[in-house]
């Protein structure tokens, strides 16, 4: 029984005349945590963005959990997606006009999972990730570090394989980013999730299992 959670094999993306993906080859292991890096411009968020389903590649690859994921029709992947995937962006994008709670709920709902169970598991991460009290607040009454706990809570809601973050702390003061950063290993030593995070943040990626480096459109350590 193989422990690869995610197997990417001889991806190319290009956008006009532009390739921004050259052949790209990696496999991660279930419960790695894994640091993306690399330039701006690189690719590194085109790749995870592949990785998630949220883009599609020009040639190659995807398999997660031994799925090829670009095999399933449109409305079979995003419930793959919905389902097994969970993610994490720089600008939080949480709901304005719902509470800390709500915006946790919204992924478990859209799968149409019991509301008072989603509601129960939403409190439950709120308070794991020390946010508790904050459940009946609307982003706007909510620090930045607080907004993206919030962000995590939600992308752990449906208690997915996988999680991807995009610069999750890029807009964060240092503080808030080294609190941030080491949720990610306490979530995955309590859950055994796998964790692949783009990152231009060196301290965090030394931290990481494996570091992964993209330069000019292909993994080069």
């Amino acid at each position: 029984m193989t422990n690869t959670l995610v197997s990417v094999s001889g991806i190319h993306k290009s956008y006009g005349a532009l390739e921004v993906l050259k052949g790209i080859n990696l496999s991660i292991e279930k419960s790695e945590v894994v640091a993306i890096v690399g330039a701006s411009g690189a690719g590194k968020s085109t790749l995870l963005h592949i990785i998630g389903t949220l883009d599609t590649p020009d040639k190659g690859k995807v398999l997660i959990d031994g799925v090829d994921v670009f095999a399933y029709s449109a409305a079979n992947l995003a419930a793959f997606r919905n389902r097994s995937i969970g993610f994490v962006f720089q600008f939080h994008n949480l709901l304005p006009e719902f509470s800390a709670l709500e915006n946790v709920m919204i992924p478990a709902l859209i799968a149409r999972q019991d509301a008072q169970k989603t509601q129960a598991r939403a409190k439950e991460l709120l308070a794991l990730l020390g946010i508790g009290e904050r459940a009946d607040h609307k982003p706007s009454e909510l620090s930045g570090g607080e907004q993206q706990r919030v962000a995590v809570a939600r992308a752990l809601v449906n208690e997915p394989a996988l999680v991807l973050a995009d610069e999750p702390s890029g807009n964060l003061d240092s503080k808030n980013a080294k609190e941030l950063h080491q949720l990610f290993f306490d979530l995955r030593r309590r859950f055994n999730q796998t964790f692949i995070i783009v990152t231009h943040n060196e301290e965090f990626a030394a931290m990481a299992d494996r570091k992964l480096v993209i330069r000019d459109g292909i993994i080069s350590g």
